[in-house]
């Protein structure tokens, strides 16, 4: 485990390898976070979680640190409000790696230990923390660099790949079916209490809807027909102005597209990505079909090729039956976000490696959209 968690430390700096430290402290919106502040707040989990509470010699390193990097654990107590984590030109990178290198040599030492299992449970749960901490520090920067006027490249890095097979569907027959995380291996627990729902016959897509699909629905000006939004897209699309996904970019009558290697031509052949709920929703009623519910999509896994971005769902972030919300700060990890979020299932080309698996439940507010989400259509 000890390996285990120093590749994870590791990665989390290699990704922001690329950036200028002028990159480090920018937050260009509310919902995103600056490239320190993820460094730090991933490191704050280790100490409050683990060094603190386990180790009697540990010594927290500043004593500020809990108050700028703790993110909404309100159990732990006061904390900045995020939108102001932009406003931190203290303390400096330099600073903020060297909590790091503090706090990592910390736990490599105190790893040494023999270990209960309550404690490994939580060097887990950091471990797996900080690789989501990652997949998010993948969006922030690349809409820190796609917002800029110039577009600057970061490197040719977390691109999904197109799909090769051949286009159809998958037919699932009616009936009773299991839904959620069953063995000793670890998930969050927003998976746990595995139960039966009833589904009737569907069939769903074996491939993502792809860029040329996409600009079709443009091209037929589905932005501009208020059939198949629901009310609240509807008012977000016309209150923004929308007429595209993120970072496409209509240049010279050309749609062009922000990748993390700059401003391209769009890839037809790749699938859609940063839609939100709402731009999903309206691309199925378009074509006259939905969005799988988060249920269909789990029990179809097994026959798709899933993985390259998230798949938007039409299914609520809701509790499963018999969900237990753990005491203490980290019951605070998952169950108070079960109101207004949709959930999304699958990976995408930003989950680190070994972080997916099929009962896993990801969630935003149907507005999100910096995510590296897409969709498939049921039937």
């Amino acid at each position: 485990m000890t390996a285990r968690f120093l590749k994870v430390r590791k990665k989390t700096e290699k990704i922001c390898t690329p950036l200028l430290v002028e990159d480090y402290s920018v937050q260009p919106s509310d919902f995103a976070s600056p490239p320190k502040w993820h460094l730090a707040h991933t490191t704050w989990f280790w100490e409050e979680f683990l060094l603190t509470k386990y180790n009697p010699d540990y010594t927290v390193y500043h004593p500020d640190f809990s108050y700028l990097f703790n993110s909404y654990y309100n159990t732990v107590g006061k904390r900045i409000q995020r939108p102001s984590r932009g406003f931190m030109t203290r303390p400096s990178v330099e600073a903020v790696y060297a909590y790091r290198t503090y706090v990592t040599a910390a736990v490599e030492l105190f790893m040494k230990n023999d270990l209960n299992q309550e404690i490994l449970d939580i060097i887990e749960i950091g471990i797996n923390h900080e690789e989501q901490h990652q997949e998010l520090l993948v969006y922030d920067i690349k809409y820190l660099l796609g917002t800029q006027a110039t577009f600057p490249g970061y490197g040719n890095h977390f691109l999904p790949a197109s799909e090769k097979q051949e286009v159809g569907f998958v037919k699932i027959a009616a009936g009773i079916y299991e839904i959620g995380h069953t063995g000793s291996s670890f998930c969050f627990d927003n998976e746990l209490g595995r139960h039966k729902v009833y589904v009737d016959d569907f069939e769903i897509s074996n491939t993502l809807v792809t860029n040329a699909e996409y600009l079709q629905f443009i091209q037929d000006d589905g932005y501009r027909n208020f059939n198949y939004w629901h009310d609240e897209g509807w008012a977000w699309v016309n209150e923004n102005e929308i007429e595209a996904p993120l970072y496409w970019h209509k240049i010279d009558n050309e749609w062009q597209v922000y990748d993390l290697n700059g401003l391209q031509k769009i890839a037809a052949d790749l699938p859609v990505m940063h839609l939100n709920y709402y731009e999903a929703f309206a691309y199925a009623q378009w074509k006259g079909m939905r969005l799988p519910t988060e249920f269909e999509w789990e029990i179809a896994s097994s026959q798709l090729s899933w993985g390259k971005v998230w798949e938007w769902t039409n299914s609520a972030y809701l509790a499963y039956p018999n969900f237990n919300k753990a005491s203490g700060a980290l019951g605070e990890y998952n169950g108070k976000f079960m109101v207004n979020q949709m959930v999304l299932r699958g990976a995408s080309a930003a989950t680190p490696e070994n972080h997916s698996r099929n009962t896993y439940r990801n969630f935003f507010h149907p507005v999100m959209r910096w995510q590296f989400s897409g969709l498939r259509l049921v039937k």
